[in-house]
């Protein structure tokens, strides 16, 4: 049948675009839903698939880059330890006159007591005292004494309990005298499975005995939740007899019916009599160590009390926190200052001397025949084949005063045997040394950009008349420094956080500030200090990075292409 036999009837019309409109005109799918809506879902979808395998990458860098930053800016500011550890003494010293010159009153000495107790208790008075020792030398030493000694002061009035009563000194009648009768009963039903029973206090005896109730009630939980044991089998700590004695010589229990009354009350009289042992605060933390009734300590104390300090980022600039204010160390001890300002400018030399060195490579490599450039291209990476310890620990053989290029100049007649060149353990040997370990990292962007420039540019600039350093000058090197730039940034960042290379051939005047920071964290354990002068040095890199946005222009720096 041909098409001449077709009927016109028959023929069926293209459908309309009004057919794939909704009501309101708005453009359907093939599957009828909104045109607008089926596309918003697609790209959604395409979106996710997207994230979903980027997000391994993600979760690394998130783990392994942006948390840590994130942790040395908290631990940079962060000073909790001084008001989790000592709360009682914090609060005490809120009215403390720290510039006076005079120690605090007895209040303060009497929370001092309390919190050296319970923070010795949980050994975290070496922590504390480590944390004061980075602000006031001696206070590691002084905490470390009174957590060995700070137990004298309650034994006095233990003792004396215990000559009044044996039962003073057992762990039964204090659980009844402070425990809740519901608690007693659930803890002696206890077989050990599951959670042991919270200690909780009885009914009224916080308003009778308000020291002793809290003290009480601290060493059980301890026992608890850090020894496992039970209250009611562990005689309770000194610091509960001390706070007794408070209470009984400040209230009146004539009127007491709760348990154990007769053995309270027998107490309190004991406690009235005037041959009954007392020792005060004051005088009980002296003779531990004089220092405690000096008002150094309790100046630092209180200044470093808040839980947030920038005390870190003073002592990172050498200064310091005192009674008056932000203040500047002594003299003989500001080396901060004087760290980085070493830094920046042996970067910055180490940075000019790989510039100097790397584009004369460069240039080679990038106009050498394919075959040769490959083979220098070898060379340049042979470096990296090597540990970087071992081309440290080269150079301070080759660099020493009985080292191959003393020896050298020596065998050459250039330098005297009695007067050989000292290369090492000072900023030269550092410079030297990094300068060779850095100098590929200069090389490779520069030779990338490079062997993207048109060699007929250059000879273009010659045919009309140009000289080989003009045409190299106003042609070709304008061309090649967003390679120098990319070098540049590359080798500065990594040279200024480098530690390793400064502590092996640096000595004492060629070692950088992240030294310092390393020191700190490895063997000061000053962590806060370490995490300030690195958030300084990123602010510093980061400062850097903008300005030569501004003057240069980010953009501009390319690894070729």
């Amino acid at each position: 049948m041909t098409d001449a036999a077709i009927e016109p009837d028959k023929i069926k019309s293209p459908t309309p675009d009004s057919a794939h409109r909704a009501a309101d005109g708005s453009v359907l799918a093939a599957d009828g839903t909104p045109l607008k809506q089926s596309l918003n879902r697609a790209l959604r979808a395409q979106k996710l698939r997207a994230l979903a395998l980027i997000s391994p990458l993600l979760i690394f860098v998130l783990v392994s880059f942006i948390a840590p930053i994130g942790d040395m800016l908290f631990r940079s500011v962060e000073n909790q330890i001084v008001s989790d550890t000592m709360p009682r003494t914090v609060a005490a010293l809120a009215d403390y006159d720290a510039s006076s010159g005079e120690p605090p009153s007895d209040a303060v000495f009497e929370a001092a007591y309390y919190d050296v107790f319970f923070a010795a208790e949980r050994k975290l008075h070496t922590r504390l005292g480590s944390r004061l020792n980075y602000e006031q030398t001696g206070a590691s030493s002084l905490f470390r004494k009174s957590g060995r000694g700070i137990d004298d002061i309650g034994e006095v009035y233990q003792d004396q309990f215990k000559d009044l009563n044996a039962d003073w000194d057992e762990a039964r009648p204090w659980a009844e005298l402070m425990g809740d009768p519901a608690w007693i009963a659930a803890q002696e039903s206890w077989d050990g499975e599951g959670s042991m029973p919270a200690f909780v206090l009885r009914d009224g005896i916080a308003d009778v005995l308000p020291r002793t109730a809290e003290s009480y009630a601290i060493f059980a939980r301890f026992m608890q939740i850090d020894e496992g044991d039970s209250p009611l089998a562990e005689e309770p700590w000194t610091v509960v007899h001390t706070a007794l004695y408070q209470d009984l010589s400040e209230s009146e229990l004539s009127g007491y019916t709760g348990p154990r009354a007769d053995m309270l009350q027998a107490a309190d009289a004991l406690v009235d009599s005037p041959d009954f042992e007392t020792i005060a605060f004051r005088d009980g933390l002296e003779e531990i160590d004089e220092d405690w009734v000096t008002a150094e300590i309790w100046q630092t104390i209180k200044t470093y009390s808040p839980s947030y300090t920038a005390g870190y980022f003073l002592n990172s600039v050498d200064m310091q926190k005192t009674a008056d204010g932000p203040a500047l160390r002594e003299e003989d001890e500001r080396i901060y200052g004087l760290l980085f300002q070493r830094t920046m400018f042996m970067s910055l030399v180490i940075t000019l001397s790989c510039i100097m060195l790397g584009y004369p490579i460069a240039y080679l490599l990038s106009n050498l025949p394919a075959s040769k450039a490959n083979l220098l291209m070898i060379l340049v990476l042979l470096p990296f084949w090597t540990s970087l310890l071992v081309r440290t620990s080269a150079w301070k053989v080759m660099l020493q005063q009985q080292g191959v290029i003393n020896d050298t100049l020596v065998w050459l007649g250039l330098v005297a045997d009695d007067a050989r060149l000292t290369m090492i353990n000072n900023q030269f040997g550092t410079i030297v040394a990094m300068t060779h370990i850095l100098l590929p990292f200069m090389i490779l962007p520069m030779y990338s950009v490079m062997s993207t420039i048109p060699q007929t540019y250059v000879r273009a600039a010659k045919s009309l008349g140009a000289t080989n350093w003009t045409s190299f000058w106003r042609v070709y090197f304008p061309q090649s420094v967003p390679g120098i730039g990319a070098g540049s940034i590359l080798v500065f960042i990594l040279s200024i956080g480098y530690y390793i290379t400064p502590e092996i051939v640096g000595g004492t005047s060629g070692i950088f500030i992240s030294n310092r920071i390393a020191y700190h964290i490895s063997s000061s354990l000053n962590w806060g200090l370490a995490a300030a002068l690195g958030t300084i040095l990123l602010v510093v890199v980061l400062l850097l990075y903008w300005a030569y946005d501004r003057i240069v222009g980010i953009d501009n720096v390319k690894l070729g292409g």
